[in-house]
């Protein structure tokens, strides 16, 4: 009986890796052999799932991946919170959720909610310094930042350490960093444009500004910065990169007023009705989303537009006492001597406008026809009297 001897033997070729997400692209070739006859070659080819799809996205977003990457290999950050009132804690929730160390200090004691939180809490400024976070937040009111800031120990922190702030302004902050940081430090101004209610329910599509006005690229400083930003991104933010000046003209007006209205709304005392329009529920969420902001942010933005307001108030107060004025002076006019007077079947009153609702105005005009006898003078310094200079 004829013995047959196979003999097996494979050979492994490995083409380049695509990148470090894809599994070589590996190719058996198997021949079997025996003594009187050769069998056909059996080749068999492992190709991965997708693979064209995948190399075809790895061309045309490599640097986005090995970016992504390279912060998802990275250490977490150490972040050490410059006040920690409504703000800080809220940004601080996002910052445990994605896996970062946070440190805290407040002139307030939060050590309890900290504790609580897993946070680490520092009755003061130095002992949080001595930490050497890779990211210092002040989340100071817009009040107390420069003295927040000036105060800081520099010479304990790390050399790369980045700075960066959460104000409602952008030009303040950073020219204030830029003047009293050491210049190896790095600097972020960022505006979350949200807050602790109108971000409750997610930051999805929120906007969140950002201008890196001192980065050191490509070291370890860069890849720290990106680090960072990266958490606001995960969080689904909008992320928008604009200088300090271009954002201190686009919010700071429209966020004054907004927070102007929403104040002077609030001590109206509103309260929903059965029958709210839509205009209204406007102005309900509008007073509910202001009033939960702290006072110094609104007193902040009040500082930096006081001319505005100013001028915007006056403008109205012309146009208010001008009214008065035309009134004022038909009321007065109006009235003649009764032997003067034309007939008329129907007479009207001269009150204008013609309702029960401005009959007060009446205090303003003469008590009585018989008091009207006055000379010119008399009538001309009662109505400069009444017209604001």
């Amino acid at each position: 009986m004829a013995t047959s001897i196979h003999f097996c033997h494979c050979k492994a070729q490995t083409h380049p890796n695509l990148s470090a997400y894809l599994a070589p692209n590996t190719t058996f070739t198997t021949s079997y052999r025996s003594k009187s006859s050769t069998f056909s070659k059996l080749r068999l080819k492992y190709v991965p799932l997708r693979h064209t799809h995948i190399s075809n996205h790895l061309e045309k977003s490599s640097e986005s991946l090995i970016a992504s990457a390279m912060i998802a290999t990275d250490d977490p950050l150490k972040i050490g919170i410059l006040g920690f009132g409504n703000f800080g804690q809220f940004i601080a929730k996002a910052l445990k959720r994605q896996g970062h160390a946070v440190l805290a200090t407040s002139r307030s004691d939060y050590s309890e909610y900290c504790q609580q939180n897993g946070i680490e809490f520092f009755r003061n400024i130095d002992g949080l310094c001595e930490e050497q976070p890779d990211v210092i937040l002040v989340c100071s009111s817009i009040l107390s930042t420069e003295t927040v800031v000036r105060g800081i120990p520099m010479h304990k922190l790390k050399p790369d350490t980045i700075f960066v702030d959460v104000l409602s302004v952008k030009q303040f902050p950073r020219n204030l960093f830029l003047d009293v940081l050491p210049p190896e430090f790095g600097i972020i101004c960022t505006h979350p444009m949200f807050g602790p209610e109108s971000g409750k329910h997610g930051w999805a599509g929120l906007p969140f500004v950002h201008d890196k006005v001192r980065i050191t690229e490509n070291n370890v400083q860069d890849r720290k910065c990106a680090q960072f930003l990266s958490i606001f991104e995960q969080e689904g933010c909008r992320m928008v990169e604009m200088s300090c000046e271009e954002h201190d003209r686009h919010a700071a007006g429209s966020q004054f007023i907004t927070h102007t209205i929403g104040r002077i709304l609030s001590h109206l005392d509103l309260e929903s009705t059965p029958i709210n329009t839509k205009g209204y529920e406007t102005l309900l969420q509008l007073t509910e989303n202001t009033v939960s902001d702290s006072f110094d942010l609104y007193y902040g933005l009040f500082m930096y537009n006081i001319e505005n307001l100013d001028r915007a108030f006056e403008t109205v107060k012309q146009k208010l006492f001008g009214r008065l004025h035309d009134i004022l002076r038909k009321q007065i006019v109006g009235r003649v001597p009764p032997k003067t007077r034309v007939s008329i079947s129907n007479p009207t009153t001269s009150f204008l406008p013609n309702t029960d609702n401005m009959k007060d105005l009446s205090s303003f005009a003469m008590p009585s026809l018989a008091q009207e006898n006055h000379d010119e003078s008399r009538v001309a310094s009662t109505m400069d009297s009444l017209v604001p200079h």
